[in-house]
């Protein structure tokens, strides 16, 4: 037998790592207690189900040091990788060792019990599942509809097995939200199969919409918070287009229902997808409604501010106009569609990137500088400075980069425009930066929600000129954060200071409480013996036992 035949499918070490040594102690104490049973091993996976507060599907894959996988538990849900993949590693590893062949486990002993049963034996089993799983139910009988039953009786069995899937009784829930979305993904099953051709795509088409709108209305009473609807709308629509390709609607209906659609929010980007089921005369008819409804917008300006369904309007609107402009290939249009909204810093440089790609920089500048001057008076969008001060540097035209980059940094500096000053200024830019945030502190005064230094100590942390920080945080004071990141930047050369902040930072810390903030807290004490004698340290950690001494995670740590 070759050596790597013995080799555990997944690596021990790595598993620890992967789950942490807390996780992986209750992984191992699932295993053994006997908690998993495994129901098929596979060459790319390993399928359990592991007995906790509940039975739950885990899944793993990969071999080795690689390994992922997911668990129908909360505490995947929320934390990642849990005890109960750790036992099935375990579990798996321990089935390899004992020579269990890929592919055994629970599901394959059932598959060929199953095998064995005739018919009816099978139909009577199935039946039983049905009347205890309502979701099984209706997938067979719409299954069974499907066959025999004639487009009126199959209209009204479809319309009961949707409109029952999707009925939101009261609100549902987290924990039963992913019941209610197995129940739908049921009727979806259904009508993914009608949808697949046949007479009868235009039914999957006629309730799949149907579906749609449901689900839709039902997302307000449902904690979604795993993103079952978006997963379901998602299908829903698939089905959709798959039925109206398989079923061929009248193309100008369609492009007035999906125009519907799309301009109320619930069917981004259908013109594109339905493209060559609407054909000629669909699209004909979806410019025709997008231009009626577009030429009745006003612009959107910085100056002129349109309500909120206006700019939702806009919102909507504008990828439709993009497409049609793009099918035609007309630049001018596209650039058009987007001047239309200027109603923000953001829209300005949407704008002007479009230009630079479509090898306009010329234009591409004057817009961006359109936009800082329009919203001078605001804050500083740095993503549209940087791209202006770019093209300007790339024009030649530096004094006027570094202009618009001072006019900026003077209303709200920044440590990123800063460094753009430095790199185009020099020694006199850090020194003019530095005497203006000087100047300005001189006028404001600092407050528990405001550390108006902060911004100066970066910079000139930045620059290395860790005395003058110092100076800075002890005449204007300085955030909590920033004080640490600067007591390691400069241990070294400022000891004492950097032990003060410790030493607070520690009493917060431990104050505070919790496992995380206990580590924290002796990685900062760790640092400080290297900063003081043995006997001050000594004496510091004595004095934290004592008056810590109730906190008992906190003196394992500390040993």
């Amino acid at each position: 037998m070759k050596a790597t035949e013995n080799k555990p499918r997944f690596d021990i070490d790595a598993l620890r790592a992967i789950a942490g040594d807390t996780v992986f102690a209750r992984g191992e104490a699932y295993h053994r207690d006997g908690q998993v049973a495994i129901l098929s091993v596979e060459p790319g996976r390993v399928l359990a189900r592991v007995a906790g507060t509940e039975d739950y599907r885990t899944e793993l894959t990969g071999r080795g040091a690689k390994i992922g996988g997911a668990c129908s538990c909360p505490a995947f849900n929320d934390h990642g990788f849990c005890k109960h993949m750790v036992a099935t590693a375990l579990a798996a590893n321990a089935a390899s060792a004992d020579g269990e062949a890929d592919g055994a486990g629970g599901l394959a002993r059932l598959r060929d019990y199953l095998k064995g049963k005739g018919v009816d034996a099978l139909a009577e089993m199935v039946l039983e599942l049905a009347e205890r799983d309502t979701a099984l139910f209706r997938r067979i009988e719409m299954a069974a509809a499907a066959e025999g039953a004639d487009d009126g009786v199959l209209e009204a069995r479809l319309r009961r097995a949707v409109d029952e899937a999707t009925r939101a009784r009261g609100f549902i829930d987290y924990a039963r939200a992913p019941g209610w979305a197995a129940g739908v993904d049921g009727a979806l099953d259904i009508l993914a199969e009608l949808a697949s051709g046949g007479a009868r795509a235009g039914l999957a088409l006629k309730f799949a919409e149907r579906a749609i709108s449901r689900i839709e209305r039902a997302v307000e009473n449902i904690d979604d918070s795993d993103g079952h609807c978006g997963a379901l709308l998602y299908r829903a629509r698939e089905i959709h287009l798959a039925a109206a390709r398989a079923a061929r609607p009248d193309p100008t209906a369609l492009a007035r229902d999906l125009f519907a659609r799309e301009t109320q929010g619930e069917y981004d980007g259908a013109v594109a997808l339905y493209a060559d089921v609407l054909g000629e005369e669909g699209l004909a008819e979806y410019r025709r409604l997008a231009a009626e409804a577009w030429e009745k917008l006003p612009p959107r300006t910085g100056a002129r501010r349109q309500p909120d369904d206006v700019s939702f309007d806009h919102f909507r609107l504008a990828p439709i106009m993009d497409f049609f402009a793009e099918r035609d290939g007309d630049v001018e249009a596209r650039i058009a569609v987007r001047a239309r909204d200027l109603s923000s810093p953001w829209s300005y440089l949407q704008l002007a990137e479009f230009c630079l790609a479509q090898g306009r920089g010329d234009e591409a500048l004057t817009r961006a500088e359109e936009g800082l001057w329009m919203f001078e008076d605001g804050r500083p969008d740095e993503r549209l400075l940087f791209f202006a001060a770019d093209l300007l540097l790339k024009a030649g035209r530096k004094s006027d980069a570094e202009a618009h980059l001072w006019r900026a940094f003077g209303k709200a500096p920044s440590l990123e425009i800063y460094a753009r000053l430095r790199k185009l200024g020099g020694k006199s830019a850090r020194e003019r930066a530095i005497e203006l945030l000087r100047n300005r502190l001189a006028e404001t005064q600092p407050s528990p929600w405001n550390a108006p230094a902060d911004i100066l100590i970066r910079i000139l942390m930045h620059e290395k000129l860790f005395d003058a920080a110092w100076t800075a945080v002890r005449e204007h004071g300085a955030s909590a954060g920033l004080k640490e990141s600067l007591a390691k930047a400069s241990e070294t050369a400022h000891p004492s200071e950097a032990l003060e902040v410790y030493i607070e930072r520690v009493e917060e810390l431990v104050a505070a409480g919790g496992n995380g903030n206990y580590e924290e807290a002796c990685g900062l004490i760790a640092r400080m013996a290297g900063l003081q004698d043995a006997e001050r340290q000594a004496a510091y950690v004595a004095d934290l036992k004592e008056r810590f001494r109730r906190k008992r995670n906190f003196m394992k740590l500390l040993g």
